[in-house]
């Protein structure tokens, strides 16, 4: 291997691997529409876990009129605060950004369902759960 293929931090800007996932509120399972509702992102390096979230009402109740509205926003708060951990996280108060986020992304048949898993590099996890928002779901 000669020299020209040896990436240094430094040079590679010091980009850290990042996982995401969005959020998706599915409110007929039945029926297996979905709309996007938020984003997960967990880096590792940084220690960070944060979600994002945006509820489209109306494209919500275009899925389901009779969809439970106040729920869905109650579970996307939820989210939220164990993203945040502390106490406003409940049983996962104490864990780890990683075991948080593999909580979250563990699949399950509700009406707020996680995607699948993508990665990408990041220099600030925080900006790119925003950017991820305004990309993927608003």
């Amino acid at each position: 291997m000669n020299e020209r293929h040896i990436i240094r931090a430094s040079e590679a800007n010091e980009r850290d691997v990042y996982e995401y996932a969005l959020l998706r509120i599915v409110p007929r399972v039945e029926r297996g529409e979905c709309i996007n509702a938020g984003v997960l992102v967990y880096c590792r390096a940084r220690g960070y876990v944060g979600a994002r979230t945006h509820l489209d009402e109306a494209r919500l109740l275009a899925l389901d009129p009779a969809a439970d509205v106040a729920g869905v926003r109650a579970a996307l708060r939820a989210v939220e605060a164990v993203c945040g951990g502390g106490e406003t996280a409940g049983q996962a108060a104490h864990d780890d950004a990683g075991r948080r986020f593999r909580w979250l992304i563990a699949p399950r048949s509700t009406v707020v369902q996680p995607g699948p898993v993508h990665t990408g590099l990041t220099t600030d996890p925080a900006a790119d759960t925003d950017r991820l928002l305004d990309l993927l779901v608003r």
